[in-house]
């Protein structure tokens, strides 16, 4: 099982959204979609994990490595809607990660608007996931 991804921004942040399982067969989509986070946004990124069944050790990993990467481009990782089967603890090296309870309060903590540009991956589960966050 893999991930599927939608990625959502307006001025002055983005929203990279999963769905799926994020294991370690999954890191390198991960990290292809933290990808198009730095090439297409400007900001923090908030990774809303509402539809994430779960995450391994290498999924938490690969998100450690999204926050560093991001950090080294003058960004900031921020997690909305962590999963139930575990925590995200980054190591010494790793800048801070601020954790929102849900989406909406990620989105309000930072007073979300602007123009909303979408993107996902062609099987983005459209029925069963939340709405795109409206950001305006």
């Amino acid at each position: 099982m893999t991930i599927e991804w939608r990625y959502t921004t307006c001025q002055d942040l983005g929203v990279l959204s999963l769905a799926g399982y994020l294991g370690a067969d999954a890191t390198d989509r991960f990290t292809g979609a933290i990808g198009w986070a730095l090439a297409r946004g400007a900001g923090p990124v908030i990774l809303d994990l509402t539809g994430l069944l779960g995450w391994s050790a290498s999924g938490q990993t690969a998100v450690a490595q999204a926050a560093r990467r991001l950090g080294e481009s003058g960004r900031r990782l921020e997690l909305a809607a962590i999963p139930a089967d575990g925590s995200l603890v980054p190591d010494a090296t790793s800048p801070p990660v601020p954790v929102h309870c849900d989406l909406a309060a990620a989105l309000a903590a930072h007073g979300a608007r602007g123009t909303v540009k979408q993107w996902t991956t062609d099987d983005w589960p459209t029925e069963q996931s939340p709405e795109a966050p409206a950001l305006v």
